[in-house]
């Protein structure tokens, strides 16, 4: 039975069939037609019963070669073509020789394409021609136990060629295999890494630009009536933009070519020593935040601060854009197993919030990326009239 073909093996054999013979097609059946026509000639000399090479034996056994010209455009018509040349060829008579070696590689190619019923039938059909011709001439008898034993060792050569093409099939088909198995790692390796730098560029831009936009319209209010305070105004959004600029390069460094010296990145991941910058842009934008600490603070692994701190991020960037509230409290309770992170806001949804606010839920999306990628919980939810993000980080990573 016919194996299905892999998607890459059967593009491969589709793109090989759109294209003339290669070098390696033209030389190799070159190289067999002489051999077949030298070793013929000799092998002749044996046989004295045979019907002596003329000029259809000749092109007959020129023939073979030149349909494998097909094989790799067309397996089945290769390996038939050359199986049914060498029957004719038997037919009529002419010395046993190197004209198998034809066959051989048309069943080869056969099975290496996927056609094994073909290739099966193909050399099926030449051995019944030779032990229907073989039984005919006399050559093979009943009572000649010699003649059988010559006739197995016949069928041992078959099988060994048989045994030897499905050997080769299957070492093809395991190095295939390896080789998607390989492909379909990198590419999720590679489609990880390019949800990570989004969810990076994500929050570090929802956040920045909303405290940017913000400011800018304080900035706007108060540039006649108080400039003062809009020049404060204007240097707050002249350092958020500066730091928001540092953390794009940072994460767009991580797609620089590999093996780069400067690839690295430059500065630390933002984590919770960081969370008091957080909580004094918040109240820049206008929103008093209350941050307050369980247990005992410590240095946790990257990953979990990493996350940690763009939660908090995100859900005080969703507090400014989306609510009406003023205020949001930030806790962080450390346990010996877990840290646990609650952003929480009063409320209620601002006339501007909500879907009018834009957005495209990305951030969410992002934040239970991050807690998943840690093995962790998170959820975001309304809490009365206002909202609540809770989080529990694991601090074993997964």
């Amino acid at each position: 039975m016919d194996r299905p073909r892999a998607r890459g093996e059967s593009s491969r054999w589709s793109a090989e069939g759109r294209r003339r013979p290669s070098r390696a097609v033209l030389f190799s059946s070159a190289g067999l037609a002489l051999i077949q026509v030298a070793g013929t000639r000799a092998a002749q000399n044996g046989q004295s019963e045979a019907h002596r090479l003329d000029h259809l034996g000749y092109a007959l056994l020129l023939l073979g070669p030149l349909i494998l010209l097909l094989r790799n455009r067309m397996p089945v018509v290769a390996c038939a073509g050359t199986a049914a040349v060498a029957v004719v060829y038997l037919l009529i008579g002419y010395p046993y020789g190197p004209i198998f070696l034809s066959v051989v590689v048309g069943f080869v190619n056969a099975i290496l394409a996927g056609h094994r019923r073909a290739a099966w039938i193909s050399i099926a059909g030449l051995y019944l021609a030779h032990l229907t011709l073989s039984l005919a001439t006399g050559k093979l008898r009943w009572d000649h136990g010699s003649n059988w034993a010559r006739e197995l060792g016949t069928i041992a050569w078959l099988l060994l060629v048989v045994l030897a093409a499905e050997v080769i099939r299957s070492r093809v088909d395991q190095r295939e295999q390896r080789r998607q198995v390989r492909a379909e790692r990198e590419q999720r390796i590679a489609d990880e890494q390019r949800l990570a730098i989004a969810r990076e560029l994500h929050d570090v831009l929802a956040h920045s630009i909303s405290l940017i936009n913000i400011q800018a319209g304080v900035a706007l209010e108060l540039l006649d009536g108080d400039p003062e305070q809009a020049r404060t105004a204007l240097t707050t959004i002249k350092q958020t933009s500066k730091e928001a600029l540092g953390e794009v390069r940072q994460v767009l460094g991580t797609l620089r070519a590999p093996g780069r010296a400067d690839a690295a990145p430059r500065t630390p991941a933002p984590g919770l020593n960081r969370l008091d910058e957080l909580v004094a842009q918040a109240r820049t934008a206008g929103l008093d935040v209350a941050l307050n600490t369980t247990g005992t603070p410590r240095t946790l692994p990257q990953g979990v601060e990493l996350a940690a701190f763009r939660i908090v991020q995100e859900a005080l960037t969703n507090v400014i854009r989306h609510s009406s509230a003023r205020t949001a409290t930030v806790g962080l309770a450390f346990a010996d197993e877990v840290l646990t992170v609650d952003i929480e806001d009063p409320g209620p949804l601002s006339t501007t919030g909500g879907p009018r606010a834009g957005g495209s839920g990305s951030g969410l999306t992002g934040m239970r990326e991050r807690v998943a990628a840690l093995g962790g919980s998170v959820s975001a939810a309304a809490s009365g009239t206002g909202f609540r993000v809770h989080a529990e980080l694991p601090l074993e990573m997964p």
